[in-house]
């Protein structure tokens, strides 16, 4: 007798992926259509035909210097712009070579110093973008007294500034930034922690939903004119999405017992997908979030725009909210528990699957606070802004102890005063080196992180 098996498809795995992609097009749909306060007026697109020299100016305490007079000469070009309200400076160029950027010195703020020089040499080629730097202080005694065409005098120049750059006031300065971009770390990471720890997937498109939720607050600021309206409906979405994510395209891939690494390489494919989408909807440029210049306040000698201390404290309500319902709350006990041994845990009665969309429902509303917050901030935020900061929050997480909510705190809060006190002597992007060879030698002797568990491997 010949026996025959009924092979059956199931169409709901493409139906469910049509439904997230129809979705995540609704956003971005939404976002493409509605025009967005103020793409950086400082903006330049390289191609074929053009190059581009860019940067942004910074004053001692971090906040952009705007209205700060720019030249451009050399290899034929003659051109003057201002630098914008986000501190942004950029010009577009039709030939290749070397140009020679120099800042007006008595354009800047009051009480602001050039730290090293006030002219650059800068190449740059046809299709590429090239920056430059213009550090600024508020010591005269640091300020640079002379100009330099940038080369070897620049770097010598930034040597001998490094050594003298120390100061108290600087120093409580840089120590409240980091606390700033700490709780923002925080905000992302706490997400990212809670869906591996339920989950055990490494979610490479976090970063993109902290993308998403700051441009999305962007095009609900330009529908609404209210920023607190733009920022709740952007988190509700955001968190909506989060919860979608899950049924539409985690949760299936879950019960075919696709292998982590599986779904860690779908996650990369969504970040990559998602980061072309938005490109396509929102453009390249920086998108505002608030057009108007922020306002500012000093509070015991720390300079910081009145955003700052609303982004600071939200984020600690909202930190401690999660950590509470963690801690003692009956969902918060089934997350543990499920953290803990997935199978014992739905074994004894908890609804596995039901505690995993609230906890995608609460990472994808947290990844977009963080990104409304990161957009107010940085005054502006752009197509790749959450993927900057990804490995900031993966090394939080990791240095935290992986899967565990206090510990994804605890390294946010450490990643972010290393990168900001770190500034004080490093100059640009380096200060991010720091926090990852800080994350490196803390694993070296506590590979478990500083909260995690060890587990035994065979």
């Amino acid at each position: 007798m010949t026996r025959t098996t009924a092979i059956s498809v199931s169409t709901r795995r493409p139906r469910s992926v049509a439904l997230l992609l129809g979705l995540l097009l609704a956003l971005l749909i939404v976002g493409g259509i509605v025009p967005v306060p103020g793409a950086n007026a400082a903006e330049c697109a390289p191609d074929a035909s053009t190059g581009c020299l860019q940067g942004v100016i910074k004053t001692s305490d971090g906040e952009p210097a705007a209205g700060v007079v720019m030249q451009l000469s050399g290899n034929g070009e003659d051109q003057t712009v201002e630098t914008g309200s986000d501190g942004k400076w950029a010009f577009a160029v039709t030939k290749s070579g070397s140009f020679t950027v120099t800042v007006d010195k008595n354009s800047l703020p009051e009480g602001q110093f050039l730290k090293l020089v006030e002219s650059r040499d800068i190449s740059v080629e046809l299709g590429n973008a090239a920056g430059g730097l213009f550090p600024l202080t508020a010591n005269a005694d640091e300020a640079n007294s002379g100009s330099s065409g940038g080369g070897d005098n620049a770097e010598s120049g930034a040597t001998t500034q490094a050594k003298s750059s120390f100061s108290w006031p600087r120093f409580w300065q840089q120590f409240a930034s980091g606390l700033r971009l700490g709780l923002l770390i925080a905000l992302a990471s706490l997400g990212l922690s809670l869906i591996f720890g339920t989950t055990g997937l490494s979610n490479f498109a976090h970063g993109e939903m902290v993308s998403l939720g700051g441009l999305l607050a962007a095009t609900f600021m330009g529908i609404t004119g209210n920023l607190l309206l733009a920022a709740l409906i952007s988190v509700a979405a955001m968190a909506l999405f989060g919860w979608a994510q899950d049924k539409l395209l985690w949760k299936p891939l879950r019960k075919r017992r696709l292998s982590l690494m599986q779904l860690m390489i779908v996650s990369i494919g969504l970040s990559i997908t998602m980061q072309y989408l938005f490109q396509y909807f929102w453009g390249s440029g920086i998108i505002r979030i608030d057009s108007r210049n922020p306002a500012t306040a000093t509070i015991f000698g720390i300079t910081m725009t009145i955003q700052s201390y609303v982004a600071m404290g939200i984020s600690l309500v909202a930190i401690i909210l999660v950590g509470a319902g963690l801690m003692f709350t009956r969902f918060g006990r089934a997350t543990r528990a499920i953290s803990d041994n997935p199978a014992l845990a739905e074994a004894s009665g908890i609804n596995v699957d039901r505690v995993i969309s609230v906890v995608w429902i609460v990472g994808g509303g947290l990844a977009g606070l963080s990104g409304v917050f990161l957009g107010l901030i940085f005054n502006g935020i752009n197509w790749f802004t959450g993927g900057q900061m990804l490995l900031l929050f993966f090394a939080a997480v990791t240095l935290g102890g992986l899967g565990t909510a206090f510990g994804a705190f605890i390294g946010s809060m450490i990643i972010g005063m290393v990168v900001e006190l770190t500034n004080i002597w490093l100059p640009g992007d380096l200060k991010f080196a720091t926090a990852l060879l800080i994350l490196i030698l803390i694993l070296l002797v506590r590979p478990q992180g500083i909260f995690g568990r060890k587990e035994r491997i065979g």
